[in-house]
């Protein structure tokens, strides 16, 4: 009997792929599920998805790995999708599929398969981090083959073969949950004008239950990448479980937008990222600190660029791998501490320093000093502003 890889979470849609599978090819189902951080989601999988018909499940430890090779240098990159994402899903899926590839090589596998939709952005994901790394897979892509049109369909189609779903038709939200975020979709917030309910926050609190006095909290850099919180050192895993807890806690991180899917069509999702998003201010922060003005600005253009192929799936690719070697050597000076401020959703930086810092209070200063001698401004200024003289004097003198 051949057999599948299945990419499995033991939600809805991977629950009912395994009998589907057996059904509809004869393969021999082999589950795998990448611990990420989803917490207690993980406990009963293994008894479920042996019952759902899987031969057997592979729960994987990643979370070190991914926080480390790929969270991190997302962060480092100041990769912000459409200015508001900070792509929990998007970079957790190339170390899944990476995963899945390995496992299939060890089972001699012949196909891989997974649950995202046939709308969606993780099938595009999915299946370039596969072709990527082993083109010779089969790809199993359910939801663009079976009959199945919705998720009332799946709940209906998990009763008829005796499977437990963690869904019903009232309570119907599509989530993803890794140490970096959680994701929420469907349900009520298909339509962009509903309010999401405070009930469906499981990270944070609302803004307006947060306290009423602020909490600071600071946390050291080196070379771009978190060490320290309030001066004592955290692992990557640890350091991101503290930073979500004090987010969290503050209302901090909430982000609900619509986005422009890669498959052509909008969505609208709520994520909630409090950890992700005290890193992410602090490390641009100390950026603004210790990198010049020419980096700085160069970087910021790449930013984007680096976020949209992370979003599309592009994690193995020359040009991400190209951009990374230019962000690592941006990020030898970024080493010091920011102090942020949390208060009722607001993340607002309260202090910075660092030995690499760029700012010279004496050259910034409106004081007297010797540094900087203010005549000198009067030829820059007619050097820099040559161009806008020059077309004055032009149009003047084709006006006449």
């Amino acid at each position: 009997m051949e057999k599948v890889i299945l990419a499995y979470s033991g939600g809805l849609d991977t629950s009912i792929i395994i009998p589907w599978l057996k059904e509809k090819y004869g393969y021999e189902v082999i589950a795998v599920t990448a611990d990420l951080g989803q917490g207690e989601e993980l406990e009963p999988l293994d008894q479920k998805a042996k019952e759902s018909g899987a031969s057997k499940l592979y729960i994987l430890d990643l979370k070190k790995e991914f926080i480390e090779d790929y969270v991190f240098p997302t962060v480092k990159a100041g990769a912000l999708y459409e200015g508001k994402y900070l792509l929990g899903t998007s970079f957790a899926r190339p170390l899944i599929a990476k995963k899945l590839v390995e496992i299939a090589e060890k089972e001699g596998a012949v196909a891989i398969a997974h649950g995202a939709t046939g709308k969606g952005n993780d099938q595009v994901r999915f299946e370039l981090g596969v072709k990527a790394l082993n083109p010779n897979l089969k790809i199993i892509s359910p939801w663009r083959e079976w009959d199945l049109k919705s998720r009332e369909d799946c709940i209906d189609y998990a009763k008829a073969h005796d499977i437990d779903v963690p869904v019903t038709k009232a309570k119907i939200y599509s989530r993803d949950r890794n140490l970096w975020h959680i994701s929420h979709e469907g349900g009520d917030l298909e339509n962009p004008w509903n309010e999401p309910k405070d009930e469906l926050y499981m990270l944070t609190v609302t803004p307006e239950k947060a306290p009423d006095v602020p909490t600071y909290v600071e946390i050291e850099f080196e070379q771009g990448n978190p060490t320290k919180i309030d001066g004592k050192a955290y692992e990557a895993v640890e350091l991101v479980t503290k930073l979500n807890e004090l987010g969290g806690a503050n209302g901090v991180g909430i982000c609900d937008m619509v986005e422009n899917r890669l498959v052509g069509m909008k969505s609208r999702g709520v994520y909630e990222t409090p950890g992700g998003t005290i890193l992410f201010a602090a490390h641009r922060e100390l950026e603004l600190l210790t990198l010049d003005r020419a980096t700085l600005h160069y970087k910021e253009l790449i930013a984007n660029r680096y976020a949209e192929l992370v979003y599309d799936g592009m994690w193995y690719c020359t040009l991400r791998e190209s951009f990374d070697a230019f962000v690592t050597e941006t990020q030898k000076t970024v080493t010091g501490t920011v102090r942020m401020k949390l208060y009722k959703g607001n993340c607002t930086v309260a202090g910075v320093k660092s030995p690499y810092s760029l700012y010279s209070e004496e050259l910034a200063t409106f004081g007297e000093e010797d540094i900087y001698d203010q005549k000198d401004a009067e030829g820059f200024i007619n050097l820099f502003g040559l161009p806008l003289a020059v077309r004055a004097m032009v149009k003047e003198k084709n006006n006449k």
